[in-house]
């Protein structure tokens, strides 16, 4: 007699309330209006705080929690595979079936993966300012300012070593500011034109003539990063 089906075992299964996946698995939509954010399951959120990330100069606040919970409910989701593939009664069906979720497992984890590597690129590139700047630490993590802040001693002790300690005393300082040369200190280019999808109505924004402008909901404008920069934070457009 065989066993009950690979739906009937889910349905018995525990419950797991930490949030809902759709049909289609929880997968983004080509786009995101404003009444939808509400609705959007934590992968939603996900691609869209990296999408920000990706398209953003400068490092933006961490999604420690979206990441836990997203984490959590992977491991939960591999261990109920595992226990379905150890099942000697399942069918050739559920087999693929549980093929299908994996797949899915296994694109949320490229998502994840990708955004923390382009986090850390920019804690990297801009470490030196981010030790410097107080205001950036509340936007990090301590595993990524303690990070910074090391990467950031390394690179200096590094220039000394094989630079700065055998040129004159004169020019030995890091922080030295030459005019018409590039800073020593690498810092987030705010000047950079993004690409700004406004998921409401947004409040005048001054463009860089000094004229003011207005973006209405839906409507995408190339504008430097800095003109939209308050607006993304407070998650009324996002980047794109």
């Amino acid at each position: 007699m065989a066993g009950p089906s690979f739906v009937e075992r889910a349905r018995a299964a525990p419950e797991d309330n930490d949030f809902a996946i759709g049909d289609d698995f929880g997968g983004a939509r080509p786009t995101i209006l404003a009444q939808e954010l509400a609705e959007e399951t934590p992968f939603q959120q996900l691609i869209r705080h990296w999408m920000n990330e990706r398209h953003a100069p400068d490092v933006l606040p961490g999604q420690e929690m979206l990441l836990g919970r997203l984490l959590d409910h992977i491991r939960k989701q591999s261990n109920d595979v595992a226990l379905l593939r150890a099942d000697p009664d399942s069918s050739e069906e559920e087999h693929f079936r549980i093929m299908l979720v994996q797949t899915e497992v296994e694109r949320v984890k490229f998502v994840i993966r990708s955004y923390i590597r382009t986090r850390l690129h920019k804690i990297e590139k801009y470490a030196r300012h981010i030790s410097a700047t107080p205001e950036i630490h509340e936007k990090l993590s301590k595993a990524e300012l303690d990070h910074a802040r090391r990467y950031s001693r390394l690179v200096e002790d590094h220039f000394t070593q094989s630079v700065l300690q055998s040129l004159p005393e004169q020019q030995r300082p890091y922080e030295e500011n030459v005019a018409f040369m590039p800073p020593m200190t690498t810092e987030p280019d705010k000047l950079r034109p993004v690409f700004a999808h406004a998921l409401q109505d947004c409040p005048p924004m001054r463009l860089p003539d000094g004229t003011m402008s207005e973006m209405q909901k839906g409507q995408i404008s190339l504008v430097p990063y800095y003109v939209v920069e308050h607006l993304l934070l407070r998650g009324e457009v996002e980047l794109v």
